[in-house]
């Protein structure tokens, strides 16, 4: 039995090795900080925040000011058996995230998710991928690429699931570990995070579940390193939805360097595609 768990810890090691290395291969993780410099350097993608800055920053007061009023000292009280003087800092980050989730499911369902898909696609056109942005919404003429944006066909953006917010407390224990638990908590946010902020691009790819699945499964490490640092920019408090928009438009610079094969080894959904045709027509 002891062998046997010791090669269940090797293995587990190895793969978290593996992983490691290719994350930091894909430098999806830089992809954050392009967005917050691409975004400063665009004022154009400046327009959909703008025009919803004002009740989403009252919201994220709101939520952030009611979180630690409400929750703080209960939770602190718990931690402080566990974690001793560090109960202080894991709890504040605790509450940081529970208001950051209350602040997204309130608003990217109900204020700012066409502004965020706005953004997307603006950050897109941008980079000359008008051919992929067509796809799922209409086009106007002109030289300013937001201008350009015309009516979307469907919403493309996944709603916050009762599925996601089971999880979410789910990894919540896992504050009550110092430190390393913490950590934990906050991988576990950003690997989930991180496929979800290119949901625009499975749609303007149109990508079947099975394709997309099959497109994050290959690319695991890479989203994670991409949410880790995405999920902790927005776990600040009122500028998390700053970051929301700059991690929007981040991961659409990251879509338009996989269209233009900047990033080694990526795949599009249209060579999927080719392939399980290609495999069909085998069969036959």
């Amino acid at each position: 039995m002891s062998e046997k768990l010791k090669e269940v810890v090797k293995e587990e090691i190895e793969q978290a090795k593996l992983l490691a290395v290719d994350a930091a291969r894909s430098a999806a993780y830089l992809y954050p900080l392009k967005g917050i410099a691409f975004f400063f350097t665009h004022r154009a993608l400046w327009r959909p925040l703008a025009n919803k800055l004002i009740p989403t920053i009252s919201l994220g007061l709101g939520v952030t000011v009611f979180m630690f009023a409400v929750t703080y000292v209960p939770q602190a009280a718990v931690l402080a058996v566990f974690n001793g003087p560090l109960a202080i800092v894991s709890t504040i980050l605790l509450v940081l995230s529970e208001a950051s989730t209350v602040f997204n499911v309130l608003s990217k369902n109900f204020l700012i998710d066409d502004a965020l898909i706005d953004t997307f696609d603006g950050t897109l056109l941008a980079r000359d991928q008008q051919a992929l942005v067509s796809r799922e919404r209409q086009m106007k003429g002109g030289s300013d690429y937001m201008a350009r944006l015309g009516k979307i066909t469907k919403k493309p953006f996944e709603r916050f699931t009762p599925k996601a917010i089971i999880r979410y407390f789910l990894y919540l224990p896992l504050n009550l570990i110092p430190v390393v638990g913490t950590v934990l908590f906050v991988i576990l946010q950003g690997r989930k995070f991180g496929p979800t902020a290119h949901a625009r691009y499975f749609q303007l790819k149109q990508m079947s579940k099975h394709q997309k699945e099959q497109f994050i499964e290959s690319r695991k490490a890479a989203y994670t390193s991409f949410g880790i640092p995405a999920v902790l920019l927005e776990l600040v408090p009122v500028a998390g939805i700053f970051f929301s928009f700059t991690n929007t438009v981040g991961a659409a610079l990251w879509a338009a360097d996989i269209e233009q094969k900047k990033s080694p080894g990526e795949t599009t959904a249209s060579g999927l595609r080719s392939q399980a045709e290609a495999a069909s027509r085998k069969e036959l």
